[in-house]
């Protein structure tokens, strides 16, 4: 894929970030599970945290293809980090798709610059990939709308300054249950972080609850219409959240192709390279292939997003495609490695650890299938 000479220009800058403020950093924030909250700001500078807010609103005023690649370079060295960001840019999203002028010109630049981070809130223990299972509720009273309930498996839990919910407020004109999403802030009484998860991988971001007890919001919190929150927070996840954690995965790959070549160029075995044998050629080969399909289909998904085209299956095949791919290519590279890859001096096992813990997130292999399978049906029969 050929990128603009502007679009060059930012991935060299941000190439030239992650080299220089997560390369030698990751392995720390993985081992510690830290959170570098530091670097937000850093990256406001260089338009990274904003680069899909309009310039009218202290952003980049760039789209989703931009943004890909910079959760990619990111994720090439810190899927923490990666999906730190992709959070960020999943709750401003949700701002900017359904919020009022007002509601913009709030939240926005702060989020744009890095000054305030960004959360979704929407995961239930009885809910995840069942989206309208979600037991959480807000109240309608005089003042506007009191809220209570606990989310789960939050990224940016505790770290989000500005953090959209979707809560149950009744039943819709046909008898089903509704939801509606507010915004709340740091400002917000009763809104708080609870338990933080031990993650597997993707560590280095915070993962855990957020708790709403009696919080009281008003009529200007609302984040779309009163009943509208499915379609807010489904919008956010199905494009934003998945093309996000494909971005990931594609930094992931491109990391184990890069660690094989290095790797198998020199460890000499035989008295010759391992990159002279076979196998190892295939390994190589396998993680390039899966490396620039995975790219190729998250970039036409998101220049489809850019366009304003449909691109729900194509976001999902991407998805699944790269998550999937990268925890083989992550194996396969630890394979090559022999025991050198079981050696957390090495990279390559953070790899496999943040792909596998990439598959659940913004819905699972199995969800990402049914809304493939359901796009197919609708546009070949």
């Amino acid at each position: 894929m050929f990128f603009t000479e502007e679009r060059e220009m930012l991935r060299q800058a941000v190439r030239d970030f992650a080299a220089q403020e997560i390369r030698l950093k990751a392995a720390e924030w993985d081992a510690d599970d830290k959170f570098p909250r530091n670097l937000f700001p850093i990256m406001g500078e260089i338009g990274i945290t904003g680069v899909i807010a309009p310039e009218s609103l202290g952003g980049a005023g760039l789209g989703y293809v931009d943004r890909a690649m910079c959760i990619e370079e990111i994720s090439r060295y810190s899927g923490g980090l990666g999906i730190a960001v992709m959070t960020h840019h999943l709750g401003m999203s949700a701002i900017l798709d359904a919020g009022t002028k007002e509601q913009k010109e709030k939240y926005i630049p702060d989020l744009a610059s890095g000054k305030k981070i960004g959360g979704l809130s929407v995961t239930e223990a009885g809910g995840g990939s069942d989206f309208m299972g979600q037991k959480s509720r807000a109240e309608k009273c005089d003042n506007g709308w009191v809220l209570n309930g606990r989310k789960c498996f939050i990224t940016n839990a505790g770290e989000a300054d500005v953090d959209v919910w979707t809560v149950h407020t009744g039943e819709d004109a046909k008898g089903r249950p509704a939801l509606t999403a507010f915004i709340m802030d740091e400002t917000t009484v009763g809104h708080r972080s609870g338990r933080k998860e031990n993650k597997i991988g993707l560590r280095g971001s915070v993962t855990g609850d957020v708790i709403c007890e009696n919080v009281c919001l008003g009529d200007d919190a609302v984040l779309g219409a009163v009943g509208g929150g499915a379609k807010v927070g489904m919008h956010a996840i199905g494009e934003v959240g998945r093309s996000g954690m494909a971005a990931i995965c594609v930094g992931i790959l491109r990391a184990c192709l890069e660690e094989s070549i290095k790797f198998a160029n020199e460890r000499i075995i035989y008295g010759k390279p391992l990159a002279r044998l076979q196998s190892a050629q295939f390994a190589i080969a396998e993680n390039r292939t899966a490396y620039e399909a995975a790219r190729l289909m998250l970039y036409n998904a998101m220049e489809l997003k850019d366009n304003g085209e449909p691109c729900g299956s194509e976001v999902a095949m991407a998805k699944l495609f790269s998550t999937e791919e990268a925890v083989k290519a992550a194996k396969r590279t630890i394979d090559l490695m022999g025991g050198y890859g079981c050696i957390n001096e090495y990279p390559v096992g953070r790899y496999l650890r943040d792909a596998m813990a990439s598959i659940p997130s913004g819905g699972t292999s199995h969800i990402q299938k049914l809304v493939i399978t359901g796009g197919a049906m609708k546009e070949i029969f």
